[in-house]
């Protein structure tokens, strides 16, 4: 694979824990095809999925399961979950997100507001994938280090060439 800069990108490999419960989850044969290394744990929270090298940890729910068993005893293991893991993400997986799925949503996002979750809706397992996969990319300690330097690269340079930037400064001289 290459870049745009036409320099080769290293394939990114990493460990993933995954509740027993998702052994036989199209989730798991995906992470392995794509050489992962995927250990499976009945000590973890039912449905999740974690990356300790990048230190983020998801758990997943359809949300029609959700709707069937209930949002109290939902609600019970998220908080657990989020007890557990600092940087925690609830991946909502539907094929439609109707009215009734983003109100699911909502509520879920307005009962943890302020804790360290994040709630995101996907559409099926390879999007999942993806996106756990590129958080988990991007939180990882060499990757976070080059993301941050690229943003605040980028931060100077849209600071130094900003029109309005130049204005305040000039501004600023012709005040003092």
């Amino acid at each position: 694979m290459t870049e745009s800069g036409g320099q080769e990108q290293s394939r990114w490999i990493t460990t993933v824990i995954m509740s027993t419960a998702l052994q036989n989850h199209e989730i798991s044969t995906i992470l392995q095809r794509q050489q992962h290394r995927v250990r499976y744990s009945e000590s973890v929270e039912m449905g999740s999925v974690i990356f300790s090298v990048s230190g983020v940890a998801f758990i997943l729910s359809d949300t029609q399961e959700l709707l069937m068993t209930g949002e109290e005893q939902f609600s019970k293991r998220i908080q657990k979950f989020i007890n557990i893991h600092r940087n925690s993400f609830l991946v909502l997986s539907a094929a439609l997100h109707g009215p009734e799925e983003w109100n699911v949503m909502f509520r879920i996002q307005r009962r943890f507001l302020g804790s360290n979750l994040r709630v995101i809706p996907v559409h099926n397992t390879a999007e999942t994938v993806k996106l756990m996969l590129t958080i988990a990319k991007v939180t990882s300690k060499p990757q976070a280090d080059d993301t941050r330097y690229k943003i605040a690269m980028a931060k100077s340079q849209i600071i130094e060439n900003s029109p309005v930037w130049k204005m305040l400064q000039d501004y600023q001289l012709h005040c003092n």
